[in-house]
């Protein structure tokens, strides 16, 4: 959508043009459409549009979206928090990578995609 030079883009042609079923692909837009980055327009000519600036929407979002909780490492063994938790050398490194990959992910918008392409 954020590529389209229409303003609404209806289902069935996003589908082809990314070759996925129109079903999988509905569910995910309508999940956008709840979350608020979408807007969806029914009838004739309906379908959806984005209602937030792609330059705002980043990958970071997306993931928090569709996944949840964005996690590299859990800290729990058989259900219990680790015992060695508070000075654990590899929690400790791991939290450093979470840090770095969630400032890249945030840092790379829709915007950014399609100017790549």
């Amino acid at each position: 959508m954020a590529g389209s030079r229409k303003k609404v883009v209806a289902v069935k042609e996003l589908a082809e043009e990314l070759d996925i079923s129109k079903p999988f692909l509905r569910k995910v837009l309508q999940l956008l459409n709840k979350k608020g980055l979408l807007r969806s327009y029914k009838g004739k000519n309906g379908g959806f549009a984005l209602k937030v600036d792609p330059g705002k929407i980043t990958i970071f979002n997306l993931i928090k979206i569709f996944q949840g909780e964005f996690r590299l490492k859990e800290h729990n063994f058989k259900g219990k928090i680790c015992s060695s938790y508070k000075t654990c050398y590899f929690r400790k490194r791991m939290d450093k990578i979470e840090g770095y990959v969630v400032k890249e992910l945030k840092a790379i918008t829709i915007r950014a995609l399609v100017r790549e392409k």
